[in-house]
């Protein structure tokens, strides 16, 4: 509606001037039928001065150049080209400032001749040139000197973004700050480990070294704790700060932080929690049962993850009623992948399951209603003539292992696998 009140007073004072020159009692008499025009259609556009366009055709060159792999040419050009970011007329916008950061660092990545110096030079003047892009840029400058080995530096980087306010604090602002403070709690972990390392090396304990290491273990811990508040993947940080509380042997908080991060519903769903939380059970000498009750959740995630070996172990060794059919059906979800098609060791646990499940009254029941949905399309993916070829010369042995499955998984087919394996007497 506002809009069209806007449109409407525009007609209006547009009749008054036109109808000032015209007598009072023919105005309300006389009034156009046809369409306004629109003035601002036909205005001229505002002209490309010298500068714009010299900074354009500098950019459509730095783009070739790049495209073509020529770094020196494109380096060349890049030198003239942010003379944009100190244009006076409409000042340089976030989308130019932002386009010289990144074709300026890509030319530095690929550049022969290019040194740290010049990446310095950069990223301090692209920090300068404008707030929007100022913690990111401090976050990818302290990635590039950590790259090169300048973890101190890194850190002092990070340290001083991390204290860097501007204006009120966006939402945006505050996730960023957030994560320059996980990855400052990075690298206090990775001086942390230089610092063990040398301890360890050396034959006499030191008080002062003992104290200088255990305030970077509190440094990183606080932060890297302060993680786990905020919803996300964080899994290099999770996996440190474990890596610490085992060191002093706090493995109840290390259990705890496994945990939550695992089952804390305001995490999204990550596979790679289970595996973390299983792999340090693993080294607690944790009970099966718990062990079980991990890749149980993990089994729903990720029916294909390699740990599903381990959990139909656990399920065949287990004397509890029904956990032989858990086990049948972990291992066929697996084969529903082709990444386990040629894999000996999950066919050689598949056979072991059916050997041992046919000593039950039922198994052949159990069978079918495991492989009822899959009889459509299992042949195709793992017992035609193509496959029984491939594993005849590529693993004889594998096929040694599915020929006699065949008439198990899929009793009423005829299939081509078998017929293949009876001609060539295998």
């Amino acid at each position: 509606m506002d809009e069209l009140d806007r449109e409407l007073l525009a007609v209006k004072d547009l009749e008054d001037d036109n109808d000032s020159f015209d007598d009072n009692s023919s105005k309300a008499s006389t009034k156009s039928k046809l369409p306004l025009v629109n003035l601002d259609m036909h205005a001229e556009p505002p002209r490309e001065t010298g500068f714009h366009r010299s900074t354009r055709v500098c950019l459509e060159h730095i783009r070739d150049a790049l495209l073509h792999h020529r770094w020196q040419e494109a380096a060349e050009y890049m030198a003239c080209y942010p003379q944009m970011l100190e244009d006076t007329t409409n000042g340089p916008s976030q989308s130019c400032k932002e386009l010289t950061w990144r074709i300026s660092t890509e030319i530095l990545h690929h550049h022969p001749k290019s040194k740290l110096e010049d990446y310095n030079n950069i990223y301090e003047r692209m920090k300068h040139s404008g707030v929007r892009h100022y913690l990111m840029i401090c976050l990818e400058h302290s990635f590039h000197l950590l790259l090169h080995g300048h973890i101190k530096e890194a850190k002092r980087q990070l340290s001083v973004s991390e204290s860097w306010r501007h204006g009120k604090e966006s939402a945006a602002q505050f996730q960023r700050t957030k994560l320059i403070q996980a990855y400052r709690s990075l690298l206090d972990y990775i001086i942390w480990c230089d610092k063990k390392c040398t301890h360890s090396s050396t034959e006499h304990s030191d008080f002062a070294e003992n104290q200088d290491i255990r305030n970077y273990f509190r440094t990183a811990s606080v932060n890297l704790k302060e993680i786990l508040k905020n919803p996300g993947v964080w899994d290099s940080f999770i996996l440190c700060y474990v890596e610490m509380l085992e060191f002093y042997e706090d493995h109840e908080e290390a259990l705890k932080v496994l945990n939550d991060y695992a089952y804390d519903n305001g995490f999204p769903p990550n596979p790679n929690a289970h595996v973390y939380l299983y792999q340090y059970l693993k080294r607690c000498d944790t009970a099966e049962k718990k062990l079980m009750k991990v890749l149980k959740v993990l089994h729903v995630l990720v029916p294909s993850h390699e740990l599903m070996l381990e959990y139909s172990s656990f399920l065949l060794q287990s004397e509890k009623s029904g956990d032989l059919q858990k086990a049948l059906g972990v291992v066929l979800d697996m084969l529903d992948f082709a990444c386990w098609r040629g894999n000996l060791v999950v066919w050689k646990r598949l056979e072991a399951i059916i050997q041992k499940l046919q000593l039950e009254k039922d198994w052949k029941d159990v069978v079918f209603t495991k492989m009822a949905d899959r009889q459509g399309w299992w042949p195709a993916l793992h017992f035609t003539n193509f496959h029984a070829s491939k594993d005849s010369e590529e693993n004889p042995e594998l096929m040694q292992v599915k020929a006699p499955l065949t008439k198990t998984l899929c009793p009423s087919l005829t299939l081509k696998y078998t017929d293949w394996q009876a001609i060539n007497g295998k």
